[in-house]
């Protein structure tokens, strides 16, 4: 890892809170592509998704997911539980972080395609005891739409079609199909 990259790590501990912003985004860039480092940083990302800081949980989540495309050993197919989890998060917005990110772990490859796309359709069957369950049924259609974006997979359009298809309420039908409207 070069020292630009420990440096933006280092930001995140700062007290000044545009500093820690500034760092998060310049790791969020840097993670949109494949980088050499995700083994130095990635133990360490798994311990943070427990964290008691929501802030640290719900970063470590995104630079988990966005990293998974870099972990060439598969270690997420043992750790997304522990990811999965910060999308059920107590606080709403660190869950929401997590639930929007998590779709990247499909871009690891066939194997975690396939679990994200599993544990996102589920989810989406069984969130109606869940608070704000249509917002999180919101993002998982659209995690599911970003996803078919860059694998192009018709078989993760189908399944969001079918899920549309299963939401009972008119309006939260409509809401969820226009995430998909122009194919």
């Amino acid at each position: 890892m070069d020292k630009t990259v420990q440096t933006h790590f280092d930001n995140l501990n700062l007290k000044d809170k545009n500093e820690q912003y500034e760092a998060f985004n310049h790791i969020i860039k840097a993670i949109e592509h494949e980088v050499d480092w995700a083994y130095v940083v990635w133990d360490e990302l798994v311990a943070g998704l427990s964290s008691a800081d929501n802030h640290k949980r719900s970063r470590y989540a995104q630079f988990l997911a966005g990293l998974s495309k870099s972990d060439h050993d598969k270690r997420i197919m043992d750790d997304f539980p522990a990811l999965w989890q910060v999308t059920k998060d107590e606080k709403f917005v660190t869950a929401r972080h997590a639930l929007q990110s998590i779709w990247k772990v499909g871009l690891a490859g066939p194997e975690q395609k396939e679990m994200v796309i599993h544990h996102l359709a589920d989810r989406f069957k069984n969130c109606k005891d869940e608070k704000n369950y249509t917002l999180i049924k919101f993002d998982i259609i659209q995690d599911l739409r970003n996803l078919y974006d860059e694998v192009k997979d018709e078989h993760i359009k189908k399944l969001a079609e079918e899920l549309i298809e299963m939401e009972e309420d008119a309006k939260y039908q409509k809401k969820y199909a226009k995430v998909w409207k122009d194919y």
